[in-house]
């Protein structure tokens, strides 16, 4: 057989610790020519400790189950390593996915779909190297070399052009009785209890309506109902015939998953897992069908023969698969949303066992699309902890290991959480009121430094100005629009959950802290960089850095100061003193010549959230210090106070 390409759908796979490991290659069976790897995960469990490859296959793959999206399977290892035979290394690479998938229960890939191709690749930690090999079919012994890596440069496109998300909401009340005294009968009652429950979902009598869910459309497809007799669960979904339109006779097995999914023009869409076509299915139980049987009805008694207690146990299930618009939605159902629903119930099933007859965890399924990451990821979080809570917080500092994201900034906290609403999937929305600009300096005009290096602020923000929401703060509000800037940034970023704080909220905040006096708060009276850093330490917990100049001629000379802080902290920067505050969002600095440049975002703007306007007039654009007419944009004669918000440290 022909040796596949294979294409890098991840950012390019970077040896991201100076230690040996062992990360997963996640791929799909809808992606086989070329093999498509999706993301990595690395691999955290070991048998072993100081072995990369000898793992906790149990361990590994209850993490995984409940991690990964059906649709998104193993389909390979990549073992990073600082010397060694590369090729020897990539055989047991295949061979620890390969016994992975079965752990995993992958169906239709021992050798039996010649479609199907295993990859072992190997990586140098010192040289950042990475060397491919595959087998397929029945010969997995035999490794090929692979000189074809396309690394994509549109990834998002790729997967979310041909896919969507389908969703399955399913609240489970069951009643379960059991002896008091006797946690071992307990235990294994409750497990056949959870066994019958999860043997339902192929019961004659459940029926899947299907939905679109993004209803926002004025030609919304009529739901579609299936019932179990359509489905085919002994199907291999590899070889599943794709068809992006149904048979002219309406065979319900024929209908695809576009039937669901918008139509958008070329160019007008924007691919992510956010802006993705939403289907929902919702499970029901009919019990209108004539039965089979003629029978009247049977009571049993059973009496209990020793102390017995009842407990009603709840799980909220929220389950989503990925699936190719055009694979059959009995397909999508049968092979991927119902051993997804199983298996989400099987992982709630086993944090259950420890604290069976005490107080049960309170489990709940969500959903993020982390940066980075092309497809969602699913977490079950208990609720009976805080979110800051050190079992919580070391929970969620695993999955950032194992995620390969950045442990010093909150990405998989609730508050994170992609959110499904009518319009398709969302991050969720906590802005009260009207929605406001973000990230207004994309796209400006550069900054006029030849040869300078550009250090921007990380991350969203909105902008505040004067005038905003019908409220006058003309001549006097400019440090509380930066700050309410400031604050903005926390929260796009998941540092905080909290509202920005109106004017009178920021004032009463100084006045609880014995800052001011009370006849402060409904006051028109200035605040400066030193205030500000009191209500961010109030309100968020956040410390800040200041920096004093006393000249405005002195600014250009903390260039490398400001860069340092973009690079290292991303968060905007409060510049107060003088008549006048702005907010710093980056700076362009050469360091040979000394020519260097300030991205002002100026809050003393009046006029409506236009972009455009903005942009034109100069409220968000490059400053030089001193500009082509010689003209100060910082005054000589005035000190300034630069406050820059350090981000904080957490998970």
């Amino acid at each position: 057989m022909e040796i596949p390409s294979i294409r890098v759908l991840c950012p390019k796979l970077v040896l991201r610790r100076d230690e040996p490991c062992l990360q997963w290659l996640i791929g799909s069976p809808f992606f086989a020519d070329p093999v498509a790897i999706f993301s990595t995960f690395r691999c955290l469990h070991s048998s072993s400790p100081g072995d990369a490859l000898a793992l906790d296959y149990a361990k590994e793959s209850e993490d995984l189950q409940v991690l990964l999206l059906k649709g998104f399977h193993v389909i390979g290892a990549l073992v990073v390593q600082r010397d060694g035979n590369v090729e020897q290394m990539a055989g047991h690479a295949i061979d620890t996915a390969q016994r992975m998938q079965k752990f995993l229960g992958v169906d239709g890939f021992e050798g039996k779909s010649e479609k199907h191709w295993m990859i072992g690749a190997v990586g140098d930690i010192n040289s950042g190297d990475v060397h491919f090999f595959s087998s397929s079919g029945e010969s997995l012994k035999s490794l090929e070399s692979i000189t074809s890596v396309i690394y994509d440069i549109d990834p998002e496109q790729y997967v979310w052009e041909k896919g969507c998300l389908l969703r399955c909401k399913l609240p489970i009340k069951l009643p379960f009785y059991f002896p008091e005294n006797k946690k071992s009968d307990a235990v294994e009652m409750y497990l056949s209890t959870m066994g019958a429950a999860a043997d339902k979902f192929k019961d004659p009598e459940v029926t899947f309506m299907v939905e679109t869910l993004n209803k926002g459309n004025a030609e919304v497809p009529l739901p579609v109902i299936f019932h179990t007799g359509d489905l085919d669960v002994n199907a291999d979904i590899s070889n599943v015939k794709l068809s992006s339109q149904a048979t002219e006779d309406r065979d319900i097995k024929l209908l695809p998953c576009s039937h669901f999914c918008l139509e958008s023009k070329p160019g007008t869409k924007a691919f992510s897992a956010e802006n993705a076509d939403v289907i929902e299915v919702t499970l029901l139980l009919n019990r209108s069908r004539k039965s089979q049987e003629t029978a009247a009805p049977v009571a049993v008694y059973f009496p209990a023969l020793e102390e017995t207690r009842l407990s009603v146990l709840e799980f909220k299930l929220d389950v989503l698969c990925y699936a190719p618009k055009d694979l059959p939605l009995v397909s999508v159902i049968s092979k991927l949303l119902i051993p997804g629903v199983v298996d989400q119930l099987t992982a709630m099933k086993n944090a259950y066992v420890p604290n069976l007859l005490k107080e049960h965890p309170r489990l709940h399924p969500y959903h993020f699309n982390p940066l980075g990451m092309l497809h969602p990821i699913t977490v079950i979080y208990d609720l009976g902890y805080g979110e800051t809570e050190m079992s919580q917080v070391e929970v969620r500092r695993f999955l950032h290991t194992r995620l390969g994201l950045p442990t010093d900034r909150p990405l998989l906290r609730i508050s994170n959480a992609l959110y499904l609403t009518a319009d398709g999937v969302k991050s969720k929305e906590r802005q009260k009121g009207p929605s406001l600009l973000k990230d207004v300096h994309i796209g400006i005009p550069s900054s006029g430094v030849s040869g300078g290096v550009t250090s921007l602020i990380q991350g969203s923000y909105e902008y505040y100005h004067y005038l905003q929401d019908g409220f006058d703060d003309s001549g006097w509000g400019c440090a509380y629009r930066s700050l309410q800037t400031i604050i903005s940034w926390f929260r796009l970023q998941y540092y905080t959950s909290i509202d920005v704080p109106s004017h009178r909220e920021i004032q009463q905040s100084l006045v609880e802290i014995g800052d001011k006096e009370p006849a402060f708060i409904g006051s028109r009276e200035w605040i400066g960089a030193i205030e500000l850093s009191f209500v961010l330490d109030k309100l968020l917990g956040v410390s800040c850095k200041v920096i004093n100049v006393r000249s405005g001629a002195e600014l250009p000379e903390k260039c490398r100061e400001l860069a340092l802080h973009f690079e290292t902290q991303g968060t905007p920067i409060m510049i107060g003193g003088g008549v006048l505050a702005y907010t710093l969002l980056g700076v362009d600095y050469n360091e040979a010549s000394g020519d260097s440049a300030f991205l002002i975002l100026d809050p003393h703007y009046t006029g409506s959230d236009d972009h455009k306007k903005i942009v034109n007039g100069g409220w968000c654009s490059w400053k030089k210090a001193v500009d082509s007419k010689g003209k100060s944009f910082f005054l000589h004669d005035k000190f300034y106070n630069l406050l820059l918000p350090q981000r904080p440290n957490m998970v």
